[in-house]
Protein backbone atom coordinates (compact mmCIF):
# COMPACT_ATOMS: atom_id res chain seq x y z
CA UNK A 1 0.00 0.00 0.00
CA UNK A 2 1.10 3.38 -1.01
CA UNK A 3 0.79 6.59 2.08
CA UNK A 4 1.51 9.66 0.96
CA UNK A 5 2.42 12.35 3.44
CA UNK A 6 5.39 15.11 4.53
CA UNK A 7 8.61 14.47 4.66
CA UNK A 8 10.16 13.37 8.22
CA UNK A 9 13.24 14.49 9.78
CA UNK A 10 14.55 10.90 9.23
CA UNK A 11 13.22 10.61 5.70
CA UNK A 12 16.86 12.92 5.44
CA UNK A 13 18.95 10.51 3.97
CA UNK A 14 16.67 8.49 1.66
CA UNK A 15 15.12 12.03 0.12
CA UNK A 16 18.24 12.62 -1.23
CA UNK A 17 19.30 9.77 -2.57
CA UNK A 18 16.38 10.06 -4.51
CA UNK A 19 16.21 13.68 -5.79
CA UNK A 20 20.09 13.37 -6.54
CA UNK A 21 19.02 10.26 -8.74
CA UNK A 22 16.32 12.99 -10.25
CA UNK A 23 19.18 15.40 -10.67
CA UNK A 24 21.14 12.60 -12.40
CA UNK A 25 17.96 11.53 -14.61
CA UNK A 26 18.44 14.80 -16.12
CA UNK A 27 21.58 14.92 -16.77
CA UNK A 28 22.58 17.19 -14.13
CA UNK A 29 24.96 17.67 -11.05
CA UNK A 30 24.36 20.17 -8.23
CA UNK A 31 26.23 21.27 -5.36
CA UNK A 32 25.87 19.89 -2.06
CA UNK A 33 24.23 23.37 -1.31
CA UNK A 34 21.14 23.00 -3.45
CA UNK A 35 20.26 20.01 -1.43
CA UNK A 36 21.02 21.52 1.84
CA UNK A 37 18.83 24.74 0.80
CA UNK A 38 16.00 22.10 -0.52
CA UNK A 39 15.92 21.06 2.48
CA UNK A 40 15.66 23.50 4.60
CA UNK A 41 12.89 25.17 2.52
CA UNK A 42 10.96 22.28 2.79
CA UNK A 43 11.12 22.11 6.18
CA UNK A 44 9.84 25.16 7.11
CA UNK A 45 7.15 24.76 4.39
CA UNK A 46 6.21 28.37 3.51
CA UNK A 47 7.94 28.72 -0.06
CA UNK A 48 8.09 25.64 -1.13
CA UNK A 49 6.50 22.00 -0.24
CA UNK A 50 7.55 18.07 -0.52
CA UNK A 51 5.80 14.97 0.18
CA UNK A 52 6.60 11.85 0.12
CA UNK A 53 5.30 8.19 -0.70
CA UNK A 54 6.11 5.26 1.14
CA UNK A 55 5.75 1.80 0.31
CA UNK A 56 5.92 -0.85 3.71
CA UNK A 57 7.65 2.62 5.58
CA UNK A 58 10.75 2.86 2.98
CA UNK A 59 10.32 6.24 0.90
CA UNK A 60 9.55 5.20 -2.71
CA UNK A 61 8.61 8.89 -3.97
CA UNK A 62 9.20 12.35 -3.86
CA UNK A 63 7.43 15.38 -4.54
CA UNK A 64 8.36 18.49 -4.91
CA UNK A 65 6.30 22.35 -5.68
CA UNK A 66 5.23 25.69 -5.18
CA UNK A 67 2.39 27.71 -5.22
CA UNK A 68 2.73 31.54 -6.96
CA UNK A 69 0.43 34.19 -8.39
CA UNK A 70 -1.17 34.49 -12.34
CA UNK A 71 -1.70 37.27 -14.35
CA UNK A 72 -3.58 35.40 -16.30
CA UNK A 73 -6.23 34.11 -13.15
CA UNK A 74 -5.67 36.54 -10.77
CA UNK A 75 -8.50 35.46 -8.53
CA UNK A 76 -5.99 32.78 -7.61
CA UNK A 77 -2.64 31.27 -7.04
CA UNK A 78 -1.23 28.75 -9.36
CA UNK A 79 0.37 25.43 -8.20
CA UNK A 80 4.00 24.20 -9.64
CA UNK A 81 4.79 20.78 -9.14
CA UNK A 82 8.75 21.21 -10.08
CA UNK A 83 9.89 17.54 -9.29
CA UNK A 84 8.53 14.44 -9.23
CA UNK A 85 10.40 11.12 -8.80
CA UNK A 86 9.83 7.67 -8.39
CA UNK A 87 12.28 4.60 -6.94
CA UNK A 88 13.07 2.66 -10.25
CA UNK A 89 12.37 -0.40 -8.85
CA UNK A 90 8.39 0.88 -6.96
CA UNK A 91 8.30 2.30 -11.05
CA UNK A 92 4.39 1.33 -12.47
CA UNK A 93 2.97 0.57 -8.97
CA UNK A 94 0.85 3.61 -8.77
CA UNK A 95 3.55 5.76 -6.86
CA UNK A 96 3.62 8.68 -9.74
CA UNK A 97 0.00 8.74 -9.70
CA UNK A 98 -0.59 8.81 -5.81
CA UNK A 99 1.75 11.68 -5.74
CA UNK A 100 0.21 13.91 -8.57
CA UNK A 101 -2.80 13.35 -6.55
CA UNK A 102 -1.69 14.63 -3.26
CA UNK A 103 -0.28 17.66 -4.43
CA UNK A 104 -3.35 18.47 -6.72
CA UNK A 105 -5.53 17.89 -3.19
CA UNK A 106 -3.07 20.22 -1.13
CA UNK A 107 -3.52 22.76 -4.27
CA UNK A 108 -7.45 22.31 -4.52
CA UNK A 109 -7.51 22.92 -0.22
CA UNK A 110 -5.40 26.07 -0.77
CA UNK A 111 -8.03 27.55 -2.75
CA UNK A 112 -5.12 27.25 -6.13
CA UNK A 113 -6.82 27.61 -9.51
CA UNK A 114 -4.57 24.85 -11.50
CA UNK A 115 -1.56 22.21 -11.07
CA UNK A 116 1.22 22.19 -13.82
CA UNK A 117 4.58 20.77 -14.41
CA UNK A 118 6.74 19.98 -16.83
CA UNK A 119 8.49 17.26 -18.42
CA UNK A 120 11.56 16.59 -20.97
CA UNK A 121 9.90 15.05 -24.41
CA UNK A 122 12.06 11.90 -24.12
CA UNK A 123 10.71 10.85 -20.61
CA UNK A 124 8.02 8.46 -22.60
CA UNK A 125 7.42 7.10 -19.07
CA UNK A 126 6.56 9.96 -17.04
CA UNK A 127 4.18 11.16 -20.15
CA UNK A 128 2.72 7.62 -20.03
CA UNK A 129 1.43 8.66 -17.05
CA UNK A 130 0.75 12.42 -17.42
CA UNK A 131 -1.49 11.80 -20.29
CA UNK A 132 -3.56 9.93 -18.58
CA UNK A 133 -3.94 12.20 -15.46
CA UNK A 134 -3.77 15.78 -17.16
CA UNK A 135 -3.87 17.72 -20.42
CA UNK A 136 -0.45 18.85 -22.53
CA UNK A 137 -1.74 22.03 -23.64
CA UNK A 138 0.99 22.19 -26.08
CA UNK A 139 3.11 24.63 -24.77
CA UNK A 140 6.74 24.89 -25.06
CA UNK A 141 9.04 25.66 -22.65
CA UNK A 142 12.22 28.24 -22.99
CA UNK A 143 14.97 29.56 -20.69
CA UNK A 144 17.17 31.42 -20.10
CA UNK A 145 19.96 31.19 -17.29
CA UNK A 146 21.67 33.99 -15.45
CA UNK A 147 23.55 33.31 -13.18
Amino acid sequence: MITIGGLLPSDRDAWEGLFRAYIAFYQRVEPDTMYERAWEEFGKDTRLHALGARQDGRLVGIAHFLTHPSTSAPDADMCYLQDLFTAPDARGGGVGRALIEAVAGWARERGCGRLYWHTHESNATARGLYDRVAENRGFLHYQIALA
